[in-house]
């Protein structure tokens, strides 16, 4: 017995030590990821909702040798406000464990073992490290109420009866408790997702009963009792010592979104005949001078009060007509950068006149606007995930298309970025744009368009500048970047296989062919393995010039273009149902 509550003593202080050092590991790592993602991704309200088990409850102190407690189901809610990296929450828990009786069979039967319920409510802080959009690690540190009942045990012997064990449970409802929880989550989409974790709950000096019938708490009569004693029982007072428990759950994690409220204007009072102001408000860029479309502007007096909002035509203007005289100062934002403002006197407002003024877009990076499109169908694609790498520093951007399969980045002048997105069933190209040919002084707006081609299973897929010299099968330097490209999107769907295809030119005799093609096959998979791709998920064919993309077979004559033009690598999806 005593070397039980020792082991079960000792594995408690190794938790609470790993505990401790949980926020201080998380502390650094955010450091360490500072600025990978936007403050307003990290912010708000998230919530989650989980069931599991209660793998290994303590109750080591009750006083009662032949009881242990089993495990039993665990389910809970969690809702948490994050400013960022730290936030507070609350728990709610609900966890049953039951108790088990141990005493040697023989005559002894068991009368009575009751379930134990424990409920807890607590508040505390909450801490989380997520590198990126769609992995959050969180660990809550609670404290709060809790309430334990049940866990009556009763064991005598056959008729004449005897009582050989016995707890008389508990029912302690405001007792209090302390819980540390390390979740992992996973969001799908930036609204849901998945999570997995484990907890430690402690309930701090939990009141035993005293069984009316018996007048006791805990009893039982040792199984080498001596037979000689008159009255066996050994009677043992209250502990009311701690109770806790190890559980590990899974369940499902939300962010609620914030509502996007609009300020509401201050009202105007009606007037028939009263004199008419109006103000005109203009974006333009600072540099190119041109007018700004789609830009948010606000309208403030100097109380702070929202005298009107709107949002640029396509003429860069917004007009807010019926305005008192007064002074104003007037802001703007366009993809989330703030515009130089400009601010109104009350003297320049006129009777039926017209004040205008212009608010400026100063920031000196491109507004990269692209949208994805699906090749050879161009048709847009929507929640797909678009990343942006800057590949002199490199530095990795991400967003998601919209509705109408658009995105927009900023971009650094005289820099080069890779461009490509992310969506299931689908192999991105990479382009790749360099700042260097825009002038900041006349352009603002880089497009772009993105194609991704849908990897049907067993559909083939050219993979553009893998081609190689005449009757040679090494990996030349201009198809590296493709190769890598697959690479990527094998990194991004690692449930894929893939066949690599290479395909000859009509010249030389066919054996000839076949043999350099499965060479040129075999040289692609190598350059994919040390890239990191598991080799089983590789299978290299080589074709020869059985699949010849034009008309240059044996005998017709062809410019050193039109055969290089064969000599290609295709990749295509392998279909679940072939080896």
């Amino acid at each position: 017995m005593m070397n039980r509550v020792k082991n079960e003593t000792d594995l408690k202080q190794i938790v609470m030590k790993k505990i401790v050092l949980i926020p201080i590991i998380l502390f650094a790592s955010l450091l360490q990821t500072k600025g990978q993602i936007s403050d307003k991704e990290t912010s708000g309200w998230f919530a989650s909702f989980r069931g599991g088990y209660d793998i290994k409850p303590f109750y080591n102190n009750n006083n009662t040798p032949y009881i242990v407690y089993k495990g039993g189901m665990a389910a809970g809610a969690s809702i948490n406000y994050y400013w960022r990296w730290i936030g507070l929450g609350g728990d709610f828990d609900y966890i049953q464990n039951r108790p088990e009786s141990t005493y040697p069979a023989g005559t002894a039967s068991v009368l009575t073992q009751d379930k134990i319920t424990r409920m807890f409510y607590g508040v505390g802080p909450s801490f989380k490290y997520q590198p990126t959009r769609n992995f959050a690690a969180e660990l809550f540190l609670r404290a709060g109420l809790g309430t334990v009942k049940g866990g009556y045990t009763e064991v005598a012997s056959a008729p004449p009866t005897q009582l050989l064990n016995f707890h008389a449970g508990y029912d302690d409802r405001s007792v209090f408790s302390a819980k540390a929880q390390l979740q992992f989550n996973y969001y799908f989409s930036p609204a849901i997702g998945l999570h997995a974790g484990a907890y430690y709950l402690n309930h701090f000096k939990v009141n035993e009963l005293t069984d009316p019938n018996y007048g006791l708490t805990a009893a039982y009569v040792p199984v080498k009792a001596d037979p000689k004693q008159p009255d066996p029982l050994v009677r043992n007072n209250p502990c009311n010592c701690d109770i806790s428990s190890l559980g590990a759950f899974a369940g499902i994690s939300v962010r609620i979104p914030k509502r996007r409220s609009q300020p509401k204007p201050v009202p105007q009072p009606e007037c028939h005949n009263c004199d008419v102001y109006t103000l005109t408000v203009t974006a333009r860029d600072k540099y190119t001078k041109e007018v700004l479309p789609n830009t948010d502007v606000i309208v403030k007096n100097i109380h702070g009060e929202i005298m009107g909002t709107g949002t640029t035509n396509s003429y860069g203007v917004v007009i807010f007509n019926n305005i008192k005289p007064g002074k104003y100062a007037i802001s703007g934002k366009l993809y989330e950068v703030d515009l130089e403002g400009a601010v109104t006197l009350e003297s320049e407002f006129k009777t039926n006149g017209n004040v205008h003024k212009e608010i400026v877009y100063a920031d000196d990076r491109f507004i990269l606007r692209g949208i994805v499109v699906e090749c050879n169908a161009a048709h847009p694609l929507t929640s797909a995930s678009v990343v942006l790498i800057n590949k002199a520093v490199a530095e990795q951007k991400n967003t998601n298309t919209d509705d109408k399969g658009g995105f927009v980045f900023h971009a650094l002048q005289n820099a080069t970025y890779d461009v490509y997105a992310k969506k299931n069933n689908y192999f991105s190209q990479t382009e790749t744009i360099t700042t260097n040919h825009f002038d900041r002084n006349k352009t603002l707006f880089v497009k772009l368009e993105v194609c991704m081609e849908k990897t049907d299973c067993g559909k083939a897929i050219t993979l553009k500048n893998i081609h190689y010299d005449l009757d040679k099968y090494f990996i030349r330097e201009d198809a590296k970047p493709e190769l890598n490209k697959l690479a990527q999107f094998m990194k991004d769907n690692p449930e894929v296989k893939v066949e690599l295809a290479s395909h000859t030119d009509s010249r030389a005799s066919d054996s000839y062919n076949m043999t350099l093609s499965q060479n040129r096959a075999n040289a692609a998979v190598e350059y994919l393995v040390a890239q990191g791709i598991s080799r089983d998920r590789l299978i290299p064919v080589g074709y020869g010039e059985r699949k010849l993309l034009n008309k240059c077979k044996d005998g017709v004559p062809c410019s050193e273009e039109e055969h290089q033009l064969n000599r290609r690598t295709e990749m295509k999806i392998i279909c679940p149902n072939n080896p």
